[in-house]
Protein backbone atom coordinates (compact mmCIF):
# COMPACT_ATOMS: atom_id res chain seq x y z
CA UNK A 1 0.00 0.00 0.00
CA UNK A 2 1.16 3.30 -0.94
CA UNK A 3 2.25 5.75 2.20
CA UNK A 4 0.10 8.66 2.39
CA UNK A 5 2.14 12.45 0.93
CA UNK A 6 0.13 14.10 3.59
CA UNK A 7 -0.08 12.72 7.01
CA UNK A 8 -2.41 13.78 9.79
CA UNK A 9 -2.64 14.15 13.62
CA UNK A 10 -3.99 15.73 16.08
CA UNK A 11 -1.89 16.79 18.44
CA UNK A 12 -3.90 18.84 20.75
CA UNK A 13 -7.86 19.39 21.03
CA UNK A 14 -9.37 21.50 18.02
CA UNK A 15 -5.99 21.44 16.24
CA UNK A 16 -5.05 19.19 12.77
CA UNK A 17 -1.93 19.23 11.88
CA UNK A 18 -0.78 17.91 8.31
CA UNK A 19 2.77 16.85 7.59
CA UNK A 20 4.02 16.88 4.12
CA UNK A 21 5.41 13.52 3.62
CA UNK A 22 7.97 13.48 0.85
CA UNK A 23 11.28 13.69 2.62
CA UNK A 24 13.33 11.74 0.36
CA UNK A 25 12.22 14.63 -2.20
CA UNK A 26 11.99 17.59 0.36
CA UNK A 27 8.71 17.80 0.52
CA UNK A 28 8.62 18.87 -3.16
CA UNK A 29 5.62 19.83 -4.17
CA UNK A 30 3.97 17.02 -7.08
CA UNK A 31 0.41 16.67 -8.42
CA UNK A 32 0.05 13.77 -5.35
CA UNK A 33 1.20 15.79 -2.65
CA UNK A 34 -0.78 18.89 -3.55
CA UNK A 35 -4.19 16.76 -4.08
CA UNK A 36 -3.65 15.48 -0.71
CA UNK A 37 -3.19 18.45 0.43
CA UNK A 38 -6.42 20.28 -0.57
CA UNK A 39 -8.22 17.37 0.51
CA UNK A 40 -7.12 17.11 4.06
CA UNK A 41 -7.32 21.55 4.42
CA UNK A 42 -10.87 21.23 3.58
CA UNK A 43 -11.87 18.16 5.65
CA UNK A 44 -10.62 20.07 8.34
CA UNK A 45 -12.06 23.24 7.39
CA UNK A 46 -15.67 21.42 7.26
CA UNK A 47 -14.74 19.83 10.71
CA UNK A 48 -16.92 22.09 13.37
CA UNK A 49 -13.95 20.20 15.89
CA UNK A 50 -11.35 21.73 14.40
CA UNK A 51 -10.15 25.37 15.21
CA UNK A 52 -6.83 25.84 13.60
CA UNK A 53 -4.68 23.89 11.14
CA UNK A 54 -0.59 23.23 10.65
CA UNK A 55 0.93 22.67 7.92
CA UNK A 56 4.61 21.47 8.11
CA UNK A 57 7.45 18.88 6.60
CA UNK A 58 9.03 15.88 7.29
CA UNK A 59 12.69 15.39 7.40
CA UNK A 60 15.08 18.32 6.74
CA UNK A 61 12.80 20.79 4.71
CA UNK A 62 9.25 22.61 4.87
CA UNK A 63 9.09 22.00 0.93
CA UNK A 64 11.50 22.50 -1.69
CA UNK A 65 9.19 23.89 -4.48
CA UNK A 66 6.93 22.73 -7.28
CA UNK A 67 8.48 19.15 -8.08
CA UNK A 68 10.41 19.99 -11.41
CA UNK A 69 11.38 16.12 -11.73
CA UNK A 70 8.11 15.13 -13.23
CA UNK A 71 5.00 16.69 -15.22
CA UNK A 72 2.93 19.04 -12.61
CA UNK A 73 -0.74 19.76 -13.88
CA UNK A 74 -3.40 21.47 -12.74
CA UNK A 75 -4.89 19.87 -9.60
CA UNK A 76 -8.24 21.09 -8.18
CA UNK A 77 -9.49 23.90 -9.14
CA UNK A 78 -8.99 23.11 -13.37
CA UNK A 79 -8.25 25.46 -15.90
CA UNK A 80 -8.16 26.39 -19.71
CA UNK A 81 -4.93 25.53 -20.84
CA UNK A 82 -4.02 29.26 -22.43
CA UNK A 83 -0.88 31.05 -21.87
CA UNK A 84 -0.55 31.23 -17.86
CA UNK A 85 -2.07 28.42 -17.39
CA UNK A 86 -0.06 27.41 -14.98
CA UNK A 87 0.42 30.29 -12.72
CA UNK A 88 -3.33 31.42 -12.63
CA UNK A 89 -4.02 27.63 -11.65
CA UNK A 90 -2.03 27.61 -8.64
CA UNK A 91 -2.91 31.43 -7.23
CA UNK A 92 -6.37 30.46 -7.44
CA UNK A 93 -5.22 27.13 -5.63
CA UNK A 94 -3.12 29.04 -2.48
CA UNK A 95 -6.07 31.55 -2.35
CA UNK A 96 -8.49 28.92 -1.13
CA UNK A 97 -6.53 28.33 1.69
CA UNK A 98 -7.10 31.67 2.43
CA UNK A 99 -10.49 31.63 2.16
CA UNK A 100 -11.17 29.02 4.29
CA UNK A 101 -12.97 29.70 7.74
CA UNK A 102 -9.89 27.71 9.56
CA UNK A 103 -6.86 29.80 10.98
CA UNK A 104 -4.16 27.90 8.95
CA UNK A 105 -0.59 28.25 10.29
CA UNK A 106 2.83 26.96 8.21
CA UNK A 107 5.40 25.69 9.90
CA UNK A 108 9.17 26.15 8.62
CA UNK A 109 12.04 24.09 9.16
CA UNK A 110 15.01 23.88 6.70
CA UNK A 111 14.46 24.60 3.20
CA UNK A 112 11.97 26.28 1.97
CA UNK A 113 11.76 27.12 -1.50
CA UNK A 114 9.95 28.78 -4.52
CA UNK A 115 6.39 26.70 -4.70
CA UNK A 116 7.08 26.26 -0.64
CA UNK A 117 7.16 29.70 0.03
CA UNK A 118 4.01 30.18 -1.96
CA UNK A 119 2.40 27.95 -0.16
CA UNK A 120 3.54 29.12 3.53
CA UNK A 121 2.44 32.77 2.00
CA UNK A 122 -1.23 31.20 1.71
CA UNK A 123 -1.62 30.23 5.04
CA UNK A 124 -2.10 32.89 7.97
CA UNK A 125 0.13 33.03 9.77
CA UNK A 126 3.84 31.52 9.50
CA UNK A 127 6.38 30.64 12.11
CA UNK A 128 10.06 29.40 11.73
CA UNK A 129 13.34 27.67 12.89
CA UNK A 130 15.57 30.29 13.74
CA UNK A 131 18.24 28.55 11.11
CA UNK A 132 15.20 27.88 8.25
CA UNK A 133 16.18 28.64 4.57
CA UNK A 134 13.51 30.57 2.50
CA UNK A 135 13.94 31.80 -0.65
CA UNK A 136 12.39 31.97 -4.56
CA UNK A 137 15.82 31.17 -6.70
CA UNK A 138 13.91 30.39 -9.88
CA UNK A 139 14.18 34.11 -10.41
CA UNK A 140 17.20 33.95 -11.11
CA UNK A 141 16.67 32.00 -14.85
CA UNK A 142 13.19 30.83 -15.36
CA UNK A 143 10.44 33.36 -13.93
CA UNK A 144 9.42 35.11 -11.94
CA UNK A 145 7.20 34.08 -9.27
CA UNK A 146 3.77 31.66 -9.94
CA UNK A 147 2.17 34.17 -6.62
CA UNK A 148 4.22 37.13 -6.19
CA UNK A 149 4.07 37.48 -1.90
CA UNK A 150 7.76 38.70 -1.67
CA UNK A 151 6.25 42.76 -1.94
CA UNK A 152 3.03 42.40 -0.11
CA UNK A 153 4.52 40.81 2.98
CA UNK A 154 8.28 42.12 3.21
CA UNK A 155 7.51 45.58 1.55
CA UNK A 156 8.79 47.29 -1.59
CA UNK A 157 12.33 47.53 -0.75
CA UNK A 158 12.94 43.63 0.72
CA UNK A 159 10.44 42.49 -1.64
CA UNK A 160 12.38 43.74 -4.37
CA UNK A 161 15.97 42.68 -3.50
CA UNK A 162 14.47 39.09 -2.65
CA UNK A 163 13.15 38.68 -6.45
CA UNK A 164 16.09 40.94 -7.59
CA UNK A 165 18.83 38.57 -6.28
CA UNK A 166 16.94 35.17 -5.57
CA UNK A 167 18.87 35.21 -2.56
CA UNK A 168 17.30 33.01 0.66
CA UNK A 169 16.89 34.39 4.25
CA UNK A 170 17.09 32.43 7.54
CA UNK A 171 14.37 32.27 10.04
CA UNK A 172 15.43 35.16 11.75
CA UNK A 173 15.76 37.31 8.79
CA UNK A 174 11.91 36.56 7.53
CA UNK A 175 10.72 37.37 11.25
CA UNK A 176 12.64 40.93 10.66
CA UNK A 177 11.36 41.30 7.07
CA UNK A 178 7.84 40.89 8.16
CA UNK A 179 6.73 37.77 6.14
CA UNK A 180 6.94 35.43 9.26
CA UNK A 181 5.30 35.95 12.77
CA UNK A 182 8.07 34.95 15.18
CA UNK A 183 11.00 32.17 14.90
CA UNK A 184 11.71 29.65 17.56
CA UNK A 185 15.44 28.11 18.15
CA UNK A 186 14.30 24.18 15.86
CA UNK A 187 14.30 21.99 18.30
CA UNK A 188 11.57 24.06 20.06
CA UNK A 189 9.32 24.72 16.87
CA UNK A 190 7.08 21.87 17.69
CA UNK A 191 6.04 23.24 20.96
CA UNK A 192 6.59 26.48 20.75
CA UNK A 193 3.74 26.54 17.01
CA UNK A 194 1.29 24.14 18.96
CA UNK A 195 1.08 26.38 22.13
CA UNK A 196 0.09 29.41 19.76
CA UNK A 197 -2.18 26.84 17.97
CA UNK A 198 -4.15 26.36 21.41
CA UNK A 199 -4.25 30.04 22.37
CA UNK A 200 -6.08 30.13 19.33
CA UNK A 201 -7.76 27.43 19.83
CA UNK A 202 -9.54 28.99 22.57
CA UNK A 203 -11.66 31.64 20.78
CA UNK A 204 -15.08 30.06 18.98
CA UNK A 205 -14.91 28.90 15.62
CA UNK A 206 -17.25 31.09 14.56
CA UNK A 207 -15.66 34.61 15.76
CA UNK A 208 -12.35 33.25 14.82
CA UNK A 209 -13.42 32.99 11.14
CA UNK A 210 -14.90 36.57 11.11
CA UNK A 211 -11.07 37.36 13.12
CA UNK A 212 -9.59 35.89 10.11
CA UNK A 213 -11.93 37.20 7.43
CA UNK A 214 -11.58 40.73 8.71
CA UNK A 215 -7.80 40.91 8.01
CA UNK A 216 -8.17 39.50 4.91
CA UNK A 217 -10.55 42.39 4.13
CA UNK A 218 -8.22 44.82 4.92
CA UNK A 219 -5.64 43.89 2.69
CA UNK A 220 -7.98 43.04 0.04
CA UNK A 221 -8.89 46.58 -0.01
CA UNK A 222 -5.22 47.59 -0.40
CA UNK A 223 -5.39 45.41 -3.42
CA UNK A 224 -3.78 42.26 -2.78
CA UNK A 225 -5.53 39.66 -4.47
CA UNK A 226 -5.52 41.98 -7.34
CA UNK A 227 -1.75 42.44 -7.38
CA UNK A 228 -0.83 38.64 -6.96
CA UNK A 229 -3.63 37.72 -9.96
CA UNK A 230 -1.76 40.79 -11.91
CA UNK A 231 1.94 39.37 -11.26
CA UNK A 232 0.73 35.74 -12.05
CA UNK A 233 0.67 37.19 -15.70
CA UNK A 234 3.64 38.44 -15.51
CA UNK A 235 5.24 35.20 -14.90
CA UNK A 236 3.95 33.66 -17.70
CA UNK A 237 5.89 36.21 -19.68
CA UNK A 238 8.90 34.94 -18.21
CA UNK A 239 9.16 32.07 -20.24
CA UNK A 240 8.59 33.61 -23.52
CA UNK A 241 12.34 35.51 -22.69
CA UNK A 242 15.38 34.26 -24.40
CA UNK A 243 17.09 33.76 -21.28
CA UNK A 244 14.35 31.68 -19.94
CA UNK A 245 13.71 29.27 -23.25
CA UNK A 246 17.22 28.36 -23.17
CA UNK A 247 17.29 27.58 -19.61
CA UNK A 248 14.38 25.75 -19.91
CA UNK A 249 15.65 23.67 -22.96
CA UNK A 250 18.58 22.53 -21.11
CA UNK A 251 16.18 21.52 -18.18
CA UNK A 252 14.50 19.05 -19.98
CA UNK A 253 17.87 17.52 -21.81
CA UNK A 254 19.72 16.91 -18.65
CA UNK A 255 19.90 16.14 -15.13
CA UNK A 256 18.23 18.03 -12.81
CA UNK A 257 20.46 18.56 -10.09
CA UNK A 258 23.00 19.78 -12.80
CA UNK A 259 20.46 22.81 -14.23
CA UNK A 260 20.28 23.79 -10.80
CA UNK A 261 23.78 23.92 -10.02
CA UNK A 262 23.98 25.65 -13.08
CA UNK A 263 21.53 28.10 -11.70
CA UNK A 264 23.22 29.26 -8.87
CA UNK A 265 27.16 28.66 -8.89
CA UNK A 266 28.13 32.12 -9.64
CA UNK A 267 25.96 32.78 -5.98
CA UNK A 268 27.71 30.20 -4.61
CA UNK A 269 24.13 29.49 -2.88
CA UNK A 270 21.48 26.44 -2.62
CA UNK A 271 23.34 23.80 -3.97
CA UNK A 272 26.19 25.44 -4.37
CA UNK A 273 26.81 26.31 -0.85
CA UNK A 274 30.13 26.00 0.85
Amino acid sequence: MTESKVLTDQPSKKILRLTLNRPEKRNALNDEIRQELFDALRNGDRDKNISVMIIRGSGEAFSAGYDLSQPNHDVERSIAKTDGWWSRHVVNNWFEIWDMSTPVIAQIHGWCLAGGTELANACDLIYVAEDAKIGYPPVRLMSPPDMQWQTWMMGMRKGMEALLTGDHMTGLEAVSSGMANRAFPKENLDTGVLNIAERIAKIPNDLLALNKRAAHRAMESAGIRNGIRATADIQALGFHQESSKEYMNKLGERDLKESLSERDREFGDYREET
